[in-house]
């Protein structure tokens, strides 16, 4: 590789440093690259569904189960996932969930684990009994007018139908309390309501919707309150593909959050879509002050040190290790439900990234090298590269036979007598109409001719 100037001698050993063997010129970095390889990395391990699932409570827990039954393609892993969530819906009363996972299970986890009719009928009735008391004690405050006791009747109704899986008219009640709240608290209570099974349904347009409503009234938000809302809107941007955007929510959840939304998300989660949407969508200067020093979100990278490393390991030019954790971790990430249908989209990014950044500051850059930085091949390196100088993003040609990128520069003394004399041409025609301006002035032009008119 041939450097532009000799103030890029760091940066080209940091490169050099990714998995390039046989470079004399900078052997401790070379040494420290192949210790960096043979660090354990936990992510490339079997998911441990029982310590995954005790993140999350409510029905986000079984839906995430199930998730996992209904993608991973190890059968262990899939009966382990659907016991669980067999056990945890039999805690609930939501029949119809039960027969679902069942109907999964189809008799492979034993008779302890098979269709249980009397508890569904058991729970079916009761629910029966108890949607009927509350029918009555709303009709009873709807005829009294009290707006206290009607509010807390539709959210009573509200999660009733949760917690039975009945989502819409869950939401219904839900939305139907707006009426009746009478202070601030009230309408943050529903609106949390609101985006939580609207997260459940995947109806993000009316997560974004409830958030907004919520932030409209700041007096009322506590940091836990404010915390849960940048989550829903982080999973709501990041579902709508949105990943800068997503990231900067996710960056700007307070500490307060803990463990006080794991109905929808956990700590780990808010590091992990943070991380990855950061990378992705993020330039260097941004991933340096938005992510690496924030230490807010430093916090909550602790809880993921495969994301905390493979952020600073991007950052540092460290690609070969980047894409390490990257590839060890996307079994894994591919079996959460939020994250799964992006997995794809932003490794494509990210790898995109790191390959622009690579040949940025070159003139030249040797294929064979940087296939092996990437660990690719030189014919498959060529077509990614292929694809992002006809996309625009990087500016270079491709010497196929000897397999070397030559950048394509601008002419930086021609673009700065190009800007000098469009400057020079400015300032001209800006002094010529002022002159003009105060002839006419002088000569009365303007009064003579309204008076003429």
């Amino acid at each position: 590789m041939d450097g532009e100037d000799d103030a890029l001698n760091p940066m080209m050993e940091e490169m050099y440093a990714n998995g390039i063997g046989g470079v004399d010129e900078a052997p401790s970095a070379s040494t420290s690259t192949t210790a960096r390889r043979n660090r354990p990395i936990i992510s490339g391990e079997q998911l441990d569904i029982e310590a995954y699932a005790g993140l999350y409570t409510g029905r986000t827990k079984i839906m995430r189960l199930i998730f996992i039954a209904d993608h991973c393609d190890n059968p262990g892993m899939q009966l382990e996932a659907l016991r669980m969530a067999y056990d945890e819906i039999k805690k609930g009363e939501n029949t119809q969930l039960f027969r679902e996972v069942v109907q999964k299970i189809d008799g492979r986890l034993g008779p302890n684990y098979s269709m249980d009719s009397t508890w569904c009928t058991m729970v079916d009735r009761k629910a029966e009994q108890r949607k009927e008391k509350l029918e009555n004690e709303l009709n009873a405050y709807r005829t009294n007018l009290i707006k206290e006791s009607i509010r807390m009747g539709y959210n009573d109704f509200g999660d009733f139908y949760y917690a039975h899986g009945a989502l819409g008219d869950s939401f219904k009640s839900y939305g139907r309390t707006r009426d009746y709240c009478t202070t601030s608290k009230h309408i943050i209570q529903m609106c949390l309501s609101a985006i939580l099974v609207s997260i459940e349904m995947g109806q993000f347009t009316h997560v974004t919707s409830y958030v907004s409503k919520a932030e409209q009234t700041p007096e009322a938000l506590d940091p836990p309150a404010v915390a849960k809302l940048r989550c829903a809107a982080g999973l709501a941007h990041l579902e709508a593909k949105k990943y800068k955007l997503a990231a900067r929510k996710f960056l700007e959840v307070g500490l307060e959050l803990g463990n006080s939304y794991s109905e929808v998300i956990a700590s780990q989660d808010v590091a992990t879509y943070g991380g990855l949407c950061a990378l992705a969508s993020f330039d260097r200067t941004e991933l340096k002050t938005k992510v690496i020093d924030n230490i807010n979100f430093r916090n909550f990278l602790e809880l993921v040190p495969e994301v905390r490393e493979l952020i600073n390991d991007f950052y540092s030019s460290h690609y070969a290790s980047c894409l390490e954790y990257l590839g060890n971790l996307k079994s894994n990430l591919m079996l959460d439900i939020h994250l799964h249908d992006h997995v794809e989209t932003l490794y494509d990014q990210i790898r995109s990234k790191a390959l622009i950044q690579y040949t940025h500051p070159f003139v030249s850059v040797d294929m064979r090298m940087m296939a092996d930085a990437f660990k690719t091949s030189v014919a498959g390196l060529e077509k990614e590269l292929e694809a992002l100088i006809t996309d625009n993003q990087i500016q270079a040609r491709i010497d196929s036979h000897n397999k070397i990128l030559y950048a394509q520069h601008a002419d930086q003394r021609n673009a700065t007598f190009q800007r000098v004399l469009q400057t020079g041409n400015e300032f001209d025609r800006d002094v010529r109409a002022m002159l003009l301006r105060a002839n006419l002035l002088k000569h009365d032009y303007n009064l003579r001719a309204s008076r003429k008119l």
